[in-house]
């Protein structure tokens, strides 16, 4: 089993940036693969973005160029670097795991085995 918690969520101005945390627990995530989803009110969990276990990075279209995501396996935490926020960034972010999965799938949130509990983002206009 994998534990999932995030944090770092806030309300933050357009233009602004956040850090989102994604700590994880119970076992070593260095074979796993991470991902953030978001999912704002109304309407369905959509992909963010995605590191690999092999440290391959996956971006949404929407956030390309904006978020970074990374990972320190190490430390068992994963981040997602937010900038030039925008109100249509306002969701909860969630935090995925899937043990040693790459390429296409990664997108599917079916695909995962754990997530954590979600922080929510709200940017203001």
């Amino acid at each position: 089993q994998v534990q999932l918690v995030e944090s770092g969520g806030g309300l933050v101005q357009a233009g602004g940036s956040l850090r989102l945390s994604c700590g994880a627990s119970g076992r070593t995530i260095t074979r796993y693969t991470m991902t953030w989803f978001r999912q704002a009110p109304g309407k369905e969990r959509e992909f963010v973005g995605s590191v690999t276990w092999n440290f391959r990075t996956y971006y949404a279209d929407s956030v390309k160029g904006r978020f970074t995501i990374s990972r320190d396996n190490t430390l068992a935490l994963v981040y997602l670097q937010m900038s030039s926020l925008t109100p249509e960034d306002t969701a909860v972010y969630y935090c995925a795991a899937r043990f040693r999965m790459d390429g296409s799938p990664v997108i599917d949130a079916d695909n995962y085995t754990y997530w954590g509990r979600g922080t929510q983002v709200t940017v203001s206009s």
